[in-house]
């Protein structure tokens, strides 16, 4: 039996197997399975063969490359629009770990730049590192810090923005600038721009660099920013298929799939515009208006405050509820269902709880809130009775078109820049759609 050689080795692995005697080049992975050997091949796939299969392998010296240049030495064409990559981390930023065959979030702006070199035909680039995080791990101070890196862009005359985030909580953070930027009747000077992917770019499927392409474009070249919806926006795949990625209103959109490169949908709205990449170019449609509202400074988020959220239905409890206010929780967010109801009565005199809920709801101190557990569709609790009486224990919520996300963050936004929580029934800058509560 022929030795198998360490991990992270680049070797041409020769079989005999099913289809015959075989040949693949790649780097060696952790085993998929027993008595196996598995490879990451040039293509971004895996293959694993059972070791009885296996002819021989050879060793490939490996091919040193660097990337250490930054960003501002790559050669650029200074007449072109400046844009700033502000970069996260994620899975757009991310790369196998040949010690263990799993992706990390290890990479480096420049190396980003330089895997889509083609961004350096649309615009005239810098970047700026915030991390390498997975988007699981960002917390309100880094939203605080993406705040800063676009304002410091803008100064230095960017005319857009393109953060790198990773997917899982990118809408969280494009609903937390939107607001920061246009929650109090302002926008941005620039554009700011999400984009992530769903599939790292050692894989063939990746979806990577149409998504940071089109999202370099719209930074770029998108139409001016109003305020209105558009303060962020995120640029993702349309479709599971190449060529159309969609920009949607960063306030108003959510991952709807774990894998799909299409993942991200518009919850309550439309997309803003679309972005179409062709062999001849790329090109753009938007249904952003002209009414253009004043730049001003940006408002930030209190890392303090502490918002504990919860999910109406057969096992929400008032001990839980109570355990967040015993906590100092600033305040609760409860998921409700339908269009924004909670189990607060108890008509066959046999669910207790129900009457516990409704006596946590009328005594406590600190604000309440219902979001809609269906995603789409209003909060709306003028339209039955238990709605109404959420209304006079002083639930909160009523009129909101948002999603959990963005209905949270404004609820964060709101306690750090001292806003009375009427705020969450009104349009602040897009995020509330009038239509649906007609």
């Amino acid at each position: 039996m022929v030795e198998v050689p360490p991990v992270g080795k680049r070797v041409m692995l020769k079989v005999d197997g099913p289809a015959g005697k075989t040949s693949h080049e790649g780097v060696v992975l952790p085993s998929a399975a027993e008595a196996h050997v598995t490879l990451k091949l040039q293509n971004g796939y895996n293959v694993s063969y059972p070791l009885e299969m296996i002819d021989s392998f050879e060793d490939i010296e490996e091919q040193k490359t660097t990337n250490s240049a930054s960003a501002s030495a790559i050669e650029q064409n200074t007449s072109l629009p400046k844009v700033t990559i502000i970069h996260t981390g994620g899975t757009i930023a991310s790369k196998v770990d040949y010690n263990t065959g799993a992706v990390i979030a290890r990479f480096e702006p420049e190396e980003l730049l330089a895997s889509v070199p083609e961004i350096l035909d649309i615009a005239n680039i810098d970047s700026v590192k915030i991390g390498n995080m997975w988007s699981d791990d960002i917390r309100p101070q880094h939203w605080n810090a993406m705040i800063d890196a676009c304002v410091a862009a803008f100064d230095s005359g960017s005319v857009g923005v393109v953060i790198t985030h990773g997917t899982d909580t990118l809408h969280i953070s494009a609903a937390a600038l939107a607001f920061a930027f246009a929650g109090e009747g302002s926008r941005p000077a620039g554009r700011i721009v999400f984009t992530g992917s769903q599939r790292s770019s050692d894989r063939a499927s990746s979806d990577a660099s149409e998504n940071l392409l089109s999202a370099v474009y719209w930074a770029a070249r998108g139409p001016a920013v109003t305020g209105e919806a558009d303060a962020a926006v995120t640029v993702m795949h349309a479709s599971s298929g190449d060529g159309i990625c969609a920009v949607s209103p960063g306030l108003s959109v959510r991952k709807m799939h774990s894998t799909r490169r299409d993942a991200f949908k518009t919850i309550n709205a439309e997309v803003l515009g679309e972005i179409r990449i062709t062999k001849d170019g790329l090109s753009h449609t938007t249904t952003i208006g002209d009414q253009i509202r004043d730049v001003s400074t940006p408002t930030k988020y209190d890392p303090s405050v502490r918002i504990a959220q919860f999910i109406s239905g057969p096992h929400l409890h008032a001990d839980l509820l109570k355990a967040a206010e015993d906590s100092g929780y600033s305040a609760i967010v409860i998921h409700g269902t339908g269009l924004g109801h909670l189990p607060i009565e108890n008509p066959m005199g046999d669910a207790p709880e129900n009457d516990e809920i409704a006596k946590f709801l009328t005594q406590t101190k600190i604000p309440v809130i219902v979001a809609n557990q269906c995603i789409n569709g209003p909060v709306d609790m003028n339209v039955y009775s238990k709605g109404r009486q959420q209304q006079e224990m002083g639930v909160l919520g009523h009129g909101s078109t948002s999603s959990p996300e963005a209905l949270m963050v404004k609820i964060h936004w709101a306690l750090s820049n001292d806003k009375d929580l009427t705020v969450l029934s009104q349009n602040l800058c897009g995020e509330n759609i009038s239509t649906l509560m007609k």
